[in-house]
């Protein structure tokens, strides 16, 4: 009798067990080998398994791994990886004791890539969609690329670009991809950019010139690999992109995404396509500190800082022994999904002049919006004791920058009423700014402009005088963005002009002739905070003309 209720009692517990195994989350992870044999024999016999299975590639296959009951989904011949899922834990630490395994790790997300702001181009309309003439934004003047086209626009190079995916039907951009492979689930090809940073990124690097936008490498051919989605950026998801950026034969893959810590996987992936000469450029990071992010500060990877329109280091910029060099990552202008960038525009009329355009930028966070001219009212700081008294239905605010957030002027003239803001700067010049803080829309659009006049439309509606405006918000192709992200691509693009004047160049080289050609910053760098200085293609291009490649480096 106890025999039978334990024999019992042990088949109620297994029943759980096996439930509980059938309800485990299945997990994908990427597996390592201790030799190029042991990966060889062990994709051969998963390639003879599709075969009788009929089926031709053995990326996608439900092949048991290793006669175990994980499954290979991914074989990624070019870094010599495979990846498994499984949703038994017991199965995973069981492989991990076979003897041609190196590593079996799971997978891990990093943060997802995400500007650091994005405006409207300050006292610019000329990027408002639709565009009459190509522009050409300050980075691409700044690494000296004009100089370089002399020689090459980058014709006959080829760059993988791994981010959140892009905007195919973008006219900058669309002319020069020639493939696209999703890594995040879902069709194949599916690469819709949710986010905009791999649209961004795109465009910096090799916009056509020819719609409305030209890039670093005007004539280089891109490649989107989309790594990230607006959750993350997956370990597997990049090792497959890399895989896929050395199968080919790509000159430069475009990082610009990364986090604090990189794992072995990744770093090996990293490694492989820097054997098999495949140039990886990636982004320092955003915490304006002395580290590098990974992938940027593995010992193969081109690591690159961000600088301002002044040539000084950006603030949120990340340095240390890694950096390389520095690039436009503050204001730069590129191409984003359709009709997702926001533009503006601000007109003032004192005493009945008739309505003019002003300087101003566009707050982030202002709706598509056109409220139609209005009379301004002065309300202080914007303080909620500024509106007391003030009936700002159907008029616009005229706040003054200082003390209180952006955001907080704003939820108070909407509170009196208000249907638009204008804030004056209290300092020279424009700045960027925000009135939301979670990434969504205010109910009423909001301008900043210059102080100076600011103070003049002040005093004349103290002198009695009337002063009304004009403020527009309209979806535009493109936008202005900040960070490391943005930097990076100026220097993938400098890659592939690099490789079109000498497509032998190793990578080694590549990555030398860009430093030794950079343009030195004035300042104190003993902290290596802007690596070599500033990228230059025109010297960069000009140097790797005359650099000597051995016939033996040639023939490999």
């Amino acid at each position: 009798m106890i025999t039978g209720k334990i024999t019992k009692a042990g088949a109620v517990i297994a029943a759980l067990v096996l439930g509980f195994a059938a309800q485990a989350e299945t997990k994908r992870y990427l597996v390592q080998f201790k030799s190029q044999a042991a990966f060889l024999a062990t994709a051969q016999g998963v390639s003879a398994l599709n075969r009788g299975l009929n089926t031709d590639s053995v990326s996608g296959s439900q092949v048991a791994f290793l006669n175990s009951s994980a499954k290979v989904t991914h074989t990624l011949n070019n870094i010599q990886m495979m990846v498994i899922e499984s949703n038994d834990a017991l199965t995973v630490a069981s492989l991990r004791t076979r003897p041609e395994i190196a590593l079996i790790e799971e997978e891990i997300f990093h943060p997802a890539p995400a500007p650091m702001a994005t405006h409207s181009p300050a006292g610019n309309t000329a990027f408002m969609a639709p565009l009459d003439a190509v522009q050409q934004p300050w980075g691409i003047d700044a690494v000296k690329a004009p100089g370089a086209w002399a020689t090459t626009k980058g014709a006959g190079a080829h760059v993988v670009i791994l981010d959140t995916g892009v905007d195919k039907n973008h006219k900058a951009v669309s002319g020069n991809y020639e493939d696209f492979q999703n890594f995040t689930g879902g069709s194949a090809t599916d690469v819709t950019d949710t986010v905009g940073h791999g649209t961004h990124v795109s465009g910096t690097i090799a916009a056509d010139g020819k719609n409305g936008l030209v890039g670093v490498a005007p004539e280089a051919k891109l490649n989107m690999g989309k790594v990230c989605t607006d959750l993350g950026c997956s370990s597997v998801a990049i090792a497959q992109g890399i895989d896929w950026a050395v199968s080919k034969h790509a000159d430069a893959v475009n990082m610009s995404l990364g986090g604090a810590f990189m794992s072995a996987g990744e770093g090996a992936a990293v490694q492989r396509a820097e054997d098999a000469g495949v140039i990886v450029v990636a982004a320092s990071g955003n915490d304006g500190k002395p580290t590098v992010s990974f992938p940027a500060a593995a010992p193969t990877c081109f690591a690159i800082g961000a600088v301002d329109a002044k040539l000084v280091k950006a603030d949120f910029s990340n340095w240390g022994p890694e950096l390389a060099v520095v690039a436009p990552g503050v204001d730069v202008v590129s191409s984003v999904p359709l009709g997702t960038g926001r533009g503006g525009t601000a007109k003032i009329n004192l005493d009945n002049k008739g309505l003019a355009d002003v300087t101003s930028t566009m707050f982030v966070g202002s709706p598509v919006s056109a409220p139609g001219e209005a009379p301004l009212v002065y309300a202080g700081l914007g303080k909620p004791t500024d509106f007391t008294g003030l009936d700002l239905h159907g008029k616009l605010a005229l706040v003054s920058r200082g003390e209180i957030a952006f955001k907080d002027k704003v939820v108070n003239a909407i509170a009196a009423g208000a249907i638009g803001v204008v804030i004056y700067n209290n300092a020279p010049g424009l700045i960027q700014g925000t009135i939301t803080s979670d990434g969504t829309e205010a109910a009423v659009p909001a301008v900043l402009i210059e102080q100076a006049l600011g103070e003049q439309v002040k005093a004349a509606l103290a002198a009695g005088q009337k002063a009304t405006a004009d403020i527009a918000v309209i979806k535009t192709d493109y936008a202005s963005f900040a960070g490391t992200s943005m930097a990076t691509p100026h220097v993938a693009g400098v890659v592939a002009l690099v490789r079109a004047a000498n497509h032998n160049l190793t990578p080694a080289q590549v990555r030398d002739i860009i430093k030794s050609t950079a343009t030195p910053l004035a300042g104190d760098n003993s902290q290596n905070q802007w690596g070599k200085g500033m990228v230059n293609a025109e010297a960069a291009v000009a140097k790797a003309k005359t650099t000597f490649v051995p016939e033996f480096q040639i023939a490999n």
